[in-house]
């Protein structure tokens, strides 16, 4: 078992990792290579970051508590390279590319950081994080679930899904009350849309009033008129080409 040496704070989102057999499988999952540009996102104590640093030349980590920074740089690893901050605000231009991104998200902002790192698209080579159950399973819902949405359509237009396993409550400090997952996010060879801040803006729109028909949330930069999508329907009952389609006719208008 994994010694905690730090209160997890709720505000930062922290629930760490003290299940070692968990912890190995992550890393398998991961297979890091020698010169792999690995980034972690919330190394918390370590739990992760410190077998990982068996197999890499270097590895990047980015947190936010100062408290947990003082117990990495204790580790004295020349190869742990510790950036503070927010990773909303984090700019991976600063990173050798490709970037493998990895980590434990906290919960409370998992969704903003996936949007982000879809806005830096260019730079990632692949994604390998934990994150609430229920979060994996809105990324890789159809449309018409009752948990298909933004992030859905978000993630599936620039990445392949794949959920690897399930972790369990109990594999945490303190005990989160839902199930959480492994999922691997490789971005797709052609993403099916160049325009991403036009198409997150369509989307977000769409979504904006989930119980309206999309002739009211997207009023104000599309009419019945301008496209083929039939606008009376509601956003969940829209594939993800429907708002490619959607993307290029708001684009015909501006």
């Amino acid at each position: 078992m994994y010694l905690l040496i730090h209160k997890a704070r709720k505000r930062f989102g922290q629930n760490f990792l003290i299940d070692n057999r968990i912890i190995d499988r992550i890393i398998a999952t991961i297979s890091p290579k020698r010169n792999d540009n690995l980034l972690e996102i919330g190394p918390g104590q370590g739990a992760i970051t410190i077998p990982l640093l068996n197999y890499v030349n270097q590895l990047n980590v980015i947190e936010i508590d100062l408290n947990l920074i003082s117990i990495l740089e204790s580790l004295e690893y020349s190869h742990l390279i510790i950036y503070q901050g927010d990773v909303l605000k984090f700019d991976l231009n600063i990173l050798p590319m490709p970037i493998r991104i990895i980590g434990n998200l906290p919960y409370n902002i998992s969704s903003s950081i996936l949007f982000h790192l879809i806005e830096n698209l260019d730079k990632i080579q692949d994604i390998t994080v934990m994150l609430q159950k229920e979060v994996v399973e809105r990324m890789g819902a159809n449309s018409g679930s009752k948990v298909y949405g933004r992030l859905s359509v978000m993630m599936q237009t620039f990445f392949n899904i794949n959920m690897i396993f399930t972790v369990p409550p109990e594999s945490f400090n303190p005990v989160p009350r839902v199930d959480s997952a492994i999922v691997y996010l490789k971005p797709l060879a052609q993403p099916k849309t160049k325009n991403i801040k036009v198409f997150e803006k369509v989307v977000k729109l769409a979504f904006s009033q989930r119980r309206k028909m999309l002739r009211n949330s997207l009023k104000y930069v599309l009419t019945q008129k301008q496209t083929d999508i039939d606008l009376s329907r509601r956003a969940e009952m829209l594939t993800v080409d429907d708002f490619i389609t959607l993307t290029q006719d708001y684009e015909k208008q501006h």
